[in-house]
């Protein structure tokens, strides 16, 4: 699941990505950015909305947990982006997305090691696994988005960024195996949405800077795809 982000790389790596190509490409990688925050939402709602006031509303401690670390998450990238001069350069712009993704892999670890300890590597795991490669081989995009078009001697930094948003799900499996417990699973939950939410700006800032009438076209059309995209593999 970790290392099948790298699925991606031979569709990434081409050269000579034109503007147009690029526009379309970042356009898939916003709206799969969208699908991975309401994947995560969702994870965190099935803990918070439990019914606990009389059947209705939320755990106000799950509550102030998930508000908590969302705003820890959003903080946390936004004074990384905004040091210095506060421009973001390729390098930083694709660290911070990775970074965001790290986060929220570590949570799909984290479900998928709770799920094997408890039902073993049975038919619904099996499910489980094939759903997150194939969503974990969308995640590739995202995090090379800002160098695609301009790759030369970028591939060295290009493979680790893509380590770092794809290891920690390794890592997570390995603990939800071992280790459950709803408010740390609601922390990291919390964690992902909040660093995905400070991501998806900068990149929607390049997506519709100063497009001319094709490429912006482009844009709504790589928006569209995205979203059937991430529509069939959440379907598995």
């Amino acid at each position: 699941m970790g290392l099948s982000i790298y699925l991606s790389l031979p569709i990434i790596a081409k050269k000579n990505f034109g503007l147009s190509e690029t526009k379309f490409l970042n356009a898939v990688a916003i709206v799969i950015l969208i699908f991975l925050i309401s994947d995560v939402f969702l994870n965190a709602a099935q803990i918070m909305y439990n019914g606990t006031l009389d059947g209705y509303g939320t755990s106000p401690v799950y509550d102030i947990v998930f508000i908590s670390f969302t705003v820890i998450g959003f903080i946390m990238l936004f004074i990384m982006g905004h040091r210095g001069s506060g421009s973001f350069s390729k390098v930083k712009l694709s660290l911070i997305i990775s970074l965001g993704i790290a986060f929220q892999n570590l949570t799909e670890g984290l479900l998928f090691g709770s799920v094997s300890s408890i039902i073993g590597l049975d038919g619904i795991t099996l499910v489980i696994l094939l759903g997150f490669i194939l969503q974990n081989f969308t995640e590739g995009f995202p995090i090379v988005s800002p160098f695609l078009g301009s790759m030369e001697g970028e591939m060295g930094f290009i493979v680790a960024a893509l380590f770092i948003g794809g290891f920690p799900t390794i890592i997570g499996g390995a603990i939800g195996y071992y280790f459950n417990s709803t408010l740390f699973d609601l922390s990291f939950l919390g964690l992902a949405i909040g660093t995905m939410i400070y991501i998806i700006l900068p990149m929607l800032r390049g997506l519709l800077k100063e497009p001319d009438n094709k490429t912006l076209s482009l844009a709504y059309l790589g928006i569209f795809t995205g979203f059937i995209l991430g529509f069939a593999v959440n379907l598995i």
